[in-house]
């Protein structure tokens, strides 16, 4: 999931499985936002489709490579995609510029990891469903208006809705989640600050490689103790290809099509479609409550999106 510059009214899906840029990144500039509109919504739900499929697969690794290692693999191809489209100028990079790139880096594999690990712990749905509430959040809290306060305060019903006390309740994974959605937010908060720093996908690119770089004697370490099967390490590559490489390449295309309203309101459907294809792929049912918080949540921010002023 990965380099987003979140607007405050239209939340970036740049997440941990993600390494979108968001629609009003400078260093992607939104040539025809009213052009070929069908062609970009079917490729927002393609996008979303290959995030939430790709997560779905590599937990599918968990057993043999575990939460920790699948990251392993999917920085390992965030880094390779980003290098290989931004092409950062190391070399000239200043002090000035290093800093928010190395922090960067750091939020990058934590928001995957924490998120991955929520996944183990208590499934798609309910994590992707958390680690949303970070770009929400800061949307939320950059705006004045009622109506946005009214959607907050929708949003947290569906939190403590997720939250509440059972005997069943796995509040490490819980809490992994919400660590997932703080991590998210400081991500495009940082994105903004090297977007505005370093020019082009440069400082994106940096961060990724520097994240692998981190994860690189993680991933030897769990490759010497727990060699992986060859189907493990295949859902581990196929997790970076379709929920790192697929949707940035995607989103490239896409934030050229359509306005960045109707992009933030898109990504806020990725919820409901991590929650459909781990049903679908991991058999990870929910309930009438868990599904109510699901869609409390989602509608909250597409409330927030709609209701904003262009």
């Amino acid at each position: 999931m990965d380099a987003a510059h979140a607007p405050a009214s239209a939340p970036s899906p740049a997440p941990a499985h993600r390494i979108a840029t968001s629609p009003t990144s400078p260093d992607l500039p939104d040539e025809n936002p009213a052009g070929r509109p069908l062609a970009g919504v079917l490729t927002m739900a393609g996008s979303g489709l290959s995030n939430q499929t790709g997560a779905a697969i590599g937990s599918l690794a968990f057993p043999v490579l575990g939460a920790t290692g699948v990251v392993a693999v999917r920085q390992y191809v965030a880094a390779i995609v980003l290098l290989a489209v931004g092409r950062p100028q190391l070399r000239s990079f200043t002090k000035r510029q290093w800093w928010p790139v190395l922090l960067l880096a750091l939020v990058f594999g934590a928001m995957n990891l924490s998120l991955y690990s929520a996944i183990d712990r208590i499934g798609l749905g309910l994590a992707v469903t958390l680690e949303f509430l970070g770009p929400l959040t800061i949307a939320l809290s950059a705006s004045r208006r009622r109506t946005d306060a009214c959607c907050a305060l929708v949003a947290l019903a569906g939190v403590i809705t997720l939250m509440r006390p059972q005997p069943s309740t796995d509040y490490l994974g819980l809490g992994l989640g919400l660590l997932a959605a703080a991590c998210w937010a400081s991500y495009i908060l940082l994105n903004r600050t090297v977007g505005r720093r370093v020019p082009g996908l440069q400082g994106s690119a940096a961060a990724a490689a520097l994240s692998a770089l981190l994860f690189l004697p993680v991933g030897i370490v769990i490759a010497v103790q727990h060699p992986p099967t060859p189907g493990a390490a295949g859902y581990a590559i196929a997790a970076g290809v379709l929920s790192s490489a697929v949707p940035y390449l995607a989103d490239l295309l896409t934030l050229r099509r359509v306005p960045a309203q109707t992009f933030g309101l898109f990504m806020s459907v990725n919820p409901v479609l991590a929650a459909v294809v781990g049903w679908i792929i991991l058999g990870q049912s929910l309930g009438w409550t868990e599904w109510a918080s699901i869609g409390a949540i989602v509608a909250a921010n597409a409330l927030s999106i709609l209701t904003s002023r262009a």
